[in-house]
């Protein structure tokens, strides 16, 4: 199987977005689609796709993020929700596991909620319940409500580094992220601010897994305590040192993990 994404621009739901397919043709298993973090493109995810030869594995970037045009209007996470069906509509995809990373995790939330039968199993890594999360560092996050920020390049990875690798004794590489559009950051940091999940998490039915890191300094783990007391059955499985993206700092960990939650009967 190729560690190479087949990769390129899908109009779906009246939008573009750019689509990343690795180990196509992988069919032992049903398909995980990664949905990422606010402003990252999927890039930064290939490390986890290639760590998954077993599996298809399916990413695109939000609309103004990476290689997917501008979005024309805004949109909210229940849109997205509806446009990520429509994507495994067009590639004949009729049921997937699901794993949602900070921004992603809301949306992955929404996308469980609004279509239970097309979800099989849901990871949420490093994510909250929405606007009623537990606030993390307020340094980071006032970096975060200022596009200008993360849109230009001489501040971008800057503040990515701090973000990102903060409360990590590991270091993760960025070189792969690319700046997004000052209006793709805008309207999916709007659509996230706009939304929360807690009235339905515990109508979530799917085998759920949450995981988060002790030290992670913008989404502090009190949230995923939260989202495990109110989603029936699910697991809840803690990191240490990882910081924010602890799926890439412990990558080995974190798989392993993922692997076993996502193959049991």
């Amino acid at each position: 199987m190729s560690n190479t994404a087949q990769q390129s621009l899908i109009g779906v739901a009246g939008r573009r977005l750019n689509v990343a397919r690795w180990n196509v043709g992988a069919d032992a298993h049903r398909p995980l689609i990664m949905l990422n973090g606010i402003g990252l493109n999927l890039e930064l995810l290939g490390p986890l796709a290639r760590a998954l030869p077993e599996r298809e594995v399916i990413c695109f970037d939000m609309p103004g993020i990476g290689a997917s045009p501008d979005p024309i209007v805004p949109y909210t996470i229940s849109c997205m929700a509806l446009t990520t069906a429509a994507l495994l509509d067009r590639l004949a995809i009729e049921q997937a596991d699901v794993l949602g990373i900070s921004w992603g995790g809301a949306l992955a939330q929404q996308f469980a909620f609004q279509h239970r039968a097309r979800t099989r199993k849901l990871v949420l890594a490093a994510t909250t319940a929405g606007a009623t999360m537990v606030p993390g560092n307020t340094s980071v996050l006032a970096h975060m409500l200022d596009p200008r920020e993360y849109t230009v390049a001489r501040t971008l990875r800057r503040n990515l580094a701090s973000v990102y690798n903060g409360g990590g004794n590991a270091r993760v590489s960025l070189n792969a992220v690319k700046a997004p559009s000052p209006l793709g950051f805008s309207y999916q940091l709007a659509a996230f601010t706009t939304w929360t999940s807690l009235p339905f998490l515990p109508l979530l039915s799917m085998p759920v897994l949450i995981m988060a890191d002790e030290q992670d300094q913008l989404v502090p783990p009190a949230n995923a305590h939260l989202l495990h007391n109110a989603i029936p059955d699910s697991k809840l499985e803690m990191f240490h040192g990882g910081g924010h993206l602890f799926m890439l700092s412990q990558r080995e960990r974190f798989i392993t993990k993922m692997r076993a939650f996502l193959d049991e009967d």
